[in-house]
């Protein structure tokens, strides 16, 4: 057998290069761009005002109490038509360009009108605005309140490389470029397939000896968060002719994830099938508790291989094998980091006798110390109770899995140990 990192290596080595492709804004949310993107313009496109208020000159407040003249309103959408000279003020709105010769923005919460029954033909003098303002703040400097021109970015300025995931801030950052399209690495078609005659749908109550499919929707769910489009082929029958006819279909897709039959039983058929299909078997068994029967092949496909997983048909099996081996594969489909799992050091909560004989990825929930910023805070880990590969239940309490070395070995609560952050 050989161990976890050999295994990942030889995965990541048969991971094929993708060409990118072309989406429309609105469709490229949660894909990895494939492309510089610089900005066609100025943002913002002049000095505005960051609040609704008075521009005018820092050079002419004189304390609080200065009263300067008003002449004219500019709202957001506006320009100015008047430069702003000694003893004048503008009233602005937020985002409004700020006239020449302003310096400051003065928010309006910090001015009184002076003329608060002024008549109507005073007001519509300056759109609306008081015929003067007195200024109430206690200090007023040059730039105050002010987003200068280019502030954000500039023509010509790179905002987003290459490899740079699309989340929905930077959806709206393609906008303001004035990008309605985008060059992104498409996301990988994965195609899921849960063999076993005890297995029947979701929605089924399963008779004696029979369990619900669990592992389908389970490496669906998995299979969105890694970056990739899952597509369910329901359930295979351990019958040769069915196993076949649904393994050829599912490796029209990108990727395709077997879930059982890849043990040593009579009725694990699926090395076989694949054989029969032209998959080469990369590696068969690997030395790790739980998920030791894991299996990885390659279709040759002159557009790009073809990526085959077989995973234990136990769900936490199912699950440590698609994070340590699955995940970082569609992940590099996807122009995603394949980077592994995420360790840390903890510091165990409680006693635990690891058996050896394989290293142990055991599910545990760590808690990082009162006053620590996650991740890199100090933690207590607790191992779980958990029952063995088929106990899906304690698996949800875990949001990490504990490391445990091959060797047999004593740990004592406060022993610190490596845990695998789970996403």
């Amino acid at each position: 057998m050989i161990d976890v990192q050999q295994a990942l290596q030889l995965v990541l080595q048969r991971v094929p290069a993708r060409q990118a492709a072309r989406l429309a804004l609105a469709e490229t949310l949660g894909h990895v761009l494939a492309e510089e993107i610089t900005s066609d313009i100025d943002s913002p496109p002049h000095d505005k005002a960051l609040m609704d208020g008075y521009a005018l000159r820092s050079a002419d407040f004189n304390g609080a109490n200065t009263v300067l003249s008003v002449i004219e309103e500019v709202t957001a959408g506006g320009n100015p038509t008047q430069a702003v000279s000694q003893g004048a003020a503008t009233r602005i709105m937020t985002g409004a360009p700020i006239p020449a010769g302003a310096d400051a923005v003065v928010m309006v919460e910090q001015t009184t009108p002076v003329d608060a029954t002024a008549t109507a033909s005073a007001m519509d003098a300056t759109g609306g605005a008081p015929s003067a303002v007195r200024i109430t703040a206690s200090q007023v400097r040059a730039g105050q309140n002010i987003m200068r021109r280019a502030a954000s970015l500039a023509k010509g300025e790179t905002v987003m490389h290459a490899g740079t995931l699309l989340r929905p801030i930077e959806v709206g950052l393609l906008a303001e470029v004035g990008r309605d399209n985008a060059a992104v690495t498409p996301r990988p078609r994965v195609a899921v397939l849960s063999t076993g005659n005890e297995l029947v749908p979701v929605a089924e109550v399963p008779a004696t000896g029979q369990i619900r499919n669990s592992n389908g929707p389970m490496l669906g769910a998995l299979i969105q968060r890694a970056g990739g489009r899952p597509c369910d082929l329901g359930i295979g029958r351990d019958r040769r002719d069915e196993l076949q006819t649904l393994v050829t279909q599912g490796l029209e897709s990108d990727v395709l994830v077997l879930s059982g039959g890849v043990s040593a039983g009579v009725l694990d058929l699926v090395p076989s099938v694949l054989e029969s299909l032209g998959v080469e078997q990369v590696f068969h068994k690997v030395d790790l508790k739980p998920g030791k029967p894991v299996w990885f092949g390659v279709l040759p496909n002159a557009d790009g291989d073809k990526l085959v997983f077989g995973l234990p048909g136990n769900p936490v099996s199912s699950l440590v094998c698609f994070e340590l081996f699955v995940r970082p594969a569609i992940a590099r489909l996807s122009g995603r980091n394949a980077d592994q799992l995420a360790t840390r050091q903890a510091r165990l909560a409680n006693d635990h006798h690891h058996r050896g004989g394989r290293p142990t990825f055991f599910p545990a929930r760590f808690a990082v110390a009162e006053g620590s910023s996650p991740p890199d805070g100090p933690a207590n880990v607790e191992i779980l109770a958990w029952q063995g590969s088929a106990d899906l239940r304690t698996l949800s309490h875990a949001n990490c899995l504990a490391c445990f070395p091959k060797e047999e070995r004593s740990y004592q609560a406060g022993d610190l140990i490596d845990v695998a952050v789970l996403p």
